[in-house]
């Protein structure tokens, strides 16, 4: 970076936004097959109705491409133009190529850094937080940040505890950097606390060498600790946001949408209740949706887009919290002026026939 852009300021932006779920679905009835459970104790608990999960050869660097160039989509620009691409995932498909590598092949994003990040459910909110400081200090001018998970291949489909909730996807987004504009990320607030990391946890399955002492063997599952993971939530989640609200210095009636990471309802429930939020400034997707951790708040959002809840000028919160235990919460104003005008008539002209039938 030379001297002269050192002294440059620039206004960081999200431009584009963009999502992709698995075609096969699991239904709270589908769960009966493997559980003891229902759709009622599954609805009542959790919020979610079904689940989309991935299938076959289908792997979590597909969801994050499929997403990646929906994005561009909605930004209406070109692989090419993306100088970053940070994704969050903690269910990558190979340790190496990294997620990131793999998506910017596929864009052609041939001029671009890129690097994962592992922070579970945090892991979006992380990524465009530091996507913005590589923006803010000149040294990129275009970024994409990718949340995707795929925990169909992590749970255990015979514990009703954790199957009933996480689901497969992916949502990007493209942020910009231009000279002189106002900057519309208004604040951040980012944390963990590993001695917590306990209560959610996913291990690798990997074997000692085999010329000394083997591991101790241990669930390639995820293991949560709900009741510990509902109380960590609750706990810090309105904080971090009247934190970031603080340090923005706005209030929280200011504040258009909440976009909070799709863990369970009567989690998005609670926080409501602690920080006096009507329920309709929420968006929320999980009945159909379900739990798909560092891709669920870019999930949401893209379709709250879509359906025209979210239009250019509102104040929006993110907020993600998880397995470390990490949290993080960045306040946005929206400006994107999506190009996907085909895609948007189609998907509020289905919206419509559904509420007719």
């Amino acid at each position: 970076m030379t001297h002269s852009q050192q002294n440059k300021t620039y206004g960081i932006s999200m431009i584009g936004i963009g999502a992709c779920v698995p075609e096969s679905v699991v239904t709270n009835d589908d769960l009966t097959k493997l559980v003891d459970t229902s759709d009622e104790w599954v609805r009542t608990r959790t919020g979610i109705r079904q689940r989309q999960v991935v299938s076959g050869d289908e792997t979590v660097a597909d969801l994050a491409i499929a997403a990646a160039k929906d994005a561009l989509a909605s930004a209406g620009i070109s692989g090419e133009e993306i100088e970053l691409i940070i994704v969050g995932t903690s269910t990558p498909d190979t340790i190496y190529p990294a997620v990131s590598c793999q998506v910017q092949h596929a864009i052609g994003a041939k001029n671009a850094a890129g690097f994962d990040m592992a922070l579970a459910c945090s892991g979006f909110v992380y990524g465009t937080v530091t996507a913005q400081q590589f923006l803010k200090n000149g040294m990129y001018k275009k970024a994409l940040v990718i949340g995707a998970d795929i925990h169909s291949r992590f749970v255990d489909w015979y514990d009703r505890n954790t199957c009933v909730l996480f689901a497969d996807g992916a949502g990007a987004a493209v942020l910009v950097a231009e000279e002189g504009a106002e900057d519309n990320f208004l604040a951040s607030d980012l944390h963990i606390d590993g001695s917590k990391g306990g209560e959610l946890t996913l291990y690798n399955e990997t074997e000692n060498c085999p010329l000394v002492a083997p591991r101790s063997s241990a669930s390639p599952h995820v293991s949560m600790n709900g009741r510990e993971m509902f109380k960590f939530a609750v706990g810090v989640v309105p904080k971090s946001i009247k934190a970031t609200l603080e340090r923005a210095g706005i209030e929280l009636e200011d504040v258009d949408h909440l976009v909070l990471h799709q863990a369970n309802i009567r989690i998005m429930q609670a926080m409501s209740e602690k920080l006096n939020i009507p329920p309709e400034k929420m968006i929320t997707n999980l009945e159909h949706i379900g739990n798909t951790s560092a891709a669920s708040i870019p999930i949401a959002l893209n379709e709250a887009v879509l359906k025209g809840e979210v239009k250019p000028g509102e104040l929006l919160v993110f907020c993600g919290f998880g397995a470390g235990v990490a949290w993080g919460t960045t306040i946005l104003r929206w400006t994107c002026v999506d190009h996907r005008t085909e895609k948007m008539a189609t998907f509020q002209k289905s919206l419509a026939n559904a509420h007719n039938s």
